[in-house]
């Protein structure tokens, strides 16, 4: 029979090599979780890259006070991917995912409401670019500041989800100041969608818009309603109330 030595060696040696093998597997485990975060990050930076033209869509849709409305929506047109694929609909799917691998990873809910908004914001913004184009440039040089001021914010949100996933203590001690950076600059890029918005959406630049997207006026038909000169303009600013979580990209 083994000595009380060698009982106790292999019981201690036991209990740590368990201790061992169950911090390296919960380890590999929160590395797989957060590589996880970052590819379906990956996804969403490459819809929103992969944005090639807007067409003719769903008919208008006007949104309640308050809410949240993208300027494809109140117009009615769509942006697509190459192969004429919708983007907004690519683009929610992805969020979907993304939102759920960033809680199953412990990433605080204010870290992946910013990333994920800012996302979004490119996105809107990148639309915002390509309706200008079709436009006529309407926008000027305006245009260059708002794609830099979303790309500045984009890559500010996801530093801060980075840091996070990898240095998630560190991350703590700086994470109220880090938001409200945050916050101002997604109040500076929101006074700079909205100006470009209501500049596109002028009754000037939306005929001279649906013209080149629709010369032989078959919107109506698309629609299923009849022509009326006002419905292609439905588009109202929206009021954002920054700081709260009425939505998964409501910090953004």
């Amino acid at each position: 029979m083994p000595g009380l030595a060698e009982l106790t060696y292999s019981t201690v040696g036991g209990i740590v090599g368990a201790t061992a093998t169950g911090y390296l597997t919960r380890q590999h485990e929160r590395r797989q979780l957060r590589a996880d975060v970052m590819q379906r990050l990956q996804t969403i930076a490459e819809i929103t890259a992969g944005v090639r033209d807007i067409e003719i869509g769903w008919a208008p849709v006007r949104r309640a006070v308050g809410g949240r409305s993208h300027l494809t929506s109140g117009l009615g047109l769509r942006a697509t991917l190459d192969g004429g694929v919708d983007a907004e609909d690519a683009l929610h799917k992805a969020f979907a995912g993304f939102g759920v691998a960033a809680l199953a990873a412990g990433t605080p809910r204010r870290v992946m409401d910013f990333a994920a908004g800012s996302h979004e914001r490119a996105f809107e913004c990148e639309v915002i670019r390509i309706i200008d184009r079709r436009a006529g440039g309407v926008l000027g040089e305006s245009v260059d500041v708002l794609m830099r001021a979303a790309e500045e914010y984009q890559r500010a949100a996801t530093g801060l989800l980075l840091h996070t996933l990898w240095r998630p203590w560190r991350a703590r001690l700086h994470l109220r100041a880090r938001i409200r950076v945050l916050r101002t600059d997604v109040a500076a890029l929101h006074d700079l969608q909205e100006a470009a918005r209501t500049r596109l959406i002028e009754s000037e630049n939306i005929t001279l818009l649906f013209a080149r997207l629709d010369p032989d006026q078959r919107r109506w038909e698309t629609w299923k309603i009849s022509p009326n000169p006002g419905i292609a303009t439905p588009y109202a600013s929206a009021t954002e109330l920054h700081g709260q979580k009425a939505s998964p990209t409501a910090d953004g």
